[in-house]
Parts: C-alpha cells; structure tokens; sequence
C-alpha cells in the first residue's frame, strides 16, 4: 500500500512518517512546505503546499497513493481567530483541493480534524454528537469535514482528536507536558486552568490510529483520543508527579482569568469505543504516555 502524508514536519506528520517506514508492506510519500525535517530511510519527501490546488493535482496525480492521511492545516487557535483569510486557505481550501484529486484518481482519504467542532457544553462526546464550534477555527474545520462528507467519492474516514502532546524530531514545538516541566524545573509559579475538560492524545497513538484507518479504508467518522478524561490542571500535576516537582508551584485558576482572541469550548474529551471496535485503536494511558515522552527526552 502506498501512503501519502501531508504536514510531514508537524508533531503528528513527523510521528506518522517515523511509523509508517517501519511498517511491512507500506510505500511511504511524506509531503510538506519546504525540506524534510525528518531524515528518510526508505520512502520519498516531495514538497507540496496543499493549498496550491495545481501542486496537489500534480502530486497526487504523480505519485498515484492508495490513501492519503492529510495531517496539514493551520492549528494556532487564536491565530486562526486573527488571520481568517489565511485560516479558510489552510484548512478548508486545501482539503477541496485533495478532496477533488482524491476523487479524480482514485484514492481513499484520511483527514485529521479536532474536537473543537464541538461548543463544549459537555463531554466525553461520541461520533453521534452535533458539532456547534465556538470559535474561527473549529468552524473551519467542520466546513472542511462537511465537505469531505458531501464530496469525496472514492471513500473517506474523518479522525478528531484531542490535546495532541509529544515531542518533534527538532524539539521546535512545545505542549502542556513540556511546558509544565520546564517551567516547574525552573522554579516559575504556573497558573493552569481546572474548568475545561479533554482526553489528552500521545502524538503516536494519534499516528497509529490514522495507519490504522488508511490501512482498513475505514469509512466514516472516528474520535481518536486518549482515554483519560483530565483537566489541564489534573495533566500540570500528573506531569508534576511523574518527574518528581514541586507541585505546589503549579496552582489552579479558571479559564476567565485569561484573555484569548478565540474562545475555547469547556468541556470536550472523547469517547473511543467505536475506534476500539472498528479499528482496533488502543491507546495509552496518560501516565504511560508521559513515560513515553520522557524516555525520548533522554534519548
């Protein structure tokens, strides 16, 4: 089987590329805007801006991928809230663009979106639940999931998530564990918010749900999470106590002390039963994947 992965030098793309080199049977393309952050040691990289509607044709009409995983889009919430131009291109022109070469040549896609499509009213949420985004960027990426779903003729599975943590190939980006350990080691008092509520994601679980997904052309919509229904607060002192700090320096506020471009939704999480049962998707736990991110950290 031959896969496509767009976004290659994001967490999720650089996690997926690593994954599906070792995998047996797998012809790895790994796509992004400019060069390879991640060496290469069996498949190709190929440069492509997934919003250039003629690069994406000339890509995949090209390379001819079995499935497309496409990881790429604009994430930064409060940016998207700022610069909605921008926001619209990344996330929803682009995915017209390889929904309609999808369609022209054949290929099953396999699109990552975000529990953020939901307004956060309460969780953990199923498949089945209304999406009701609160803010820029969820609304751009329900437009593009409802257009997958109106459009992609030649099979699609839509996979949300959740509070993505891990740690990249060149360490150029930080999440909640990192930010937590970093600052607590550096003696810095941190105020972490205990009323929104997620089922936080180890970045390789989210890897291997999306192979998962292309490797059975699942069809439909999947919440692909972890299984720990925590608050960031209840993540701050989880991380705290698995490397040893002070957790009195870590102190519990709520969300209107902050002042954000973009709303967040309170209360989102997942439940994963139907990815359990359908894919065969098993995540770690939350202390588990702390371990994991912190035996990469000394490697």
């Amino acid at each position: 089987m031959k896969i496509l992965v767009t976004g290659a030098n994001g967490l999720l793309g650089q996690k997926l590329t690593a994954l599906l080199q070792q995998t047996v049977g797998i012809t790895l393309v790994a796509t992004a805007r400019g060069k390879s952050v991640l060496p290469l040691t069996s498949g190709r990289f190929v440069p492509l801006d997934v919003t250039d509607g003629h690069a994406v044709e000339h890509v995949l009409a090209t390379e001819k991928p079995d499935v497309i995983i496409h990881t790429a889009a604009m994430t930064q919430v409060d940016q998207c809230e700022t610069e909605r131009e921008q926001c619209w291109a990344a996330n929803v022109t682009a995915v017209e663009h390889i929904v309609n070469a999808c369609n022209r040549h054949a290929i099953h896609l396999v699109h990552v979106s975000t529990d953020f499509v939901f307004d956060g009213s309460h969780g953990p949420l199923d498949e089945t639940e209304p999406p009701h985004p609160v803010n820029y960027y969820g609304e751009s990426k329900l437009a593009a999931e409802q257009y997958i779903q109106r459009h992609a003729t030649a099979g699609w599975a839509i996979l949300r998530t959740v509070l993505v943590y891990g740690i990249t190939n060149d360490m150029s980006r930080s999440n909640i564990v990192l930010w937590v350990k970093n600052s607590v080691e550096q003696g810095k008092t941190i105020q972490v918010v205990d009323d929104q509520w997620r089922t936080p994601t180890l970045a390789e679980d989210l890897a291997q749900g999306c192979y998962l997904a292309a490797a059975k052309r699942a069809q439909g919509i999947y919440h692909i999470s972890g299984k720990d229904f925590l608050s960031p607060y209840q993540i701050a002192l989880a991380t705290a106590d698995y490397f040893h700090l002070d957790k009195a320096l870590i102190q519990a506020t709520d969300s209107t002390r902050f002042t954000q471009p973009a709303k967040r939704p309170a209360k989102t999480g997942f439940t994963i039963e139907k990815a359990r049962r359908e894919l065969g998707y098993e995540p770690h736990s939350f202390p588990e994947g702390i371990a994991v991110l912190a035996s990469q950290l000394s490697s």
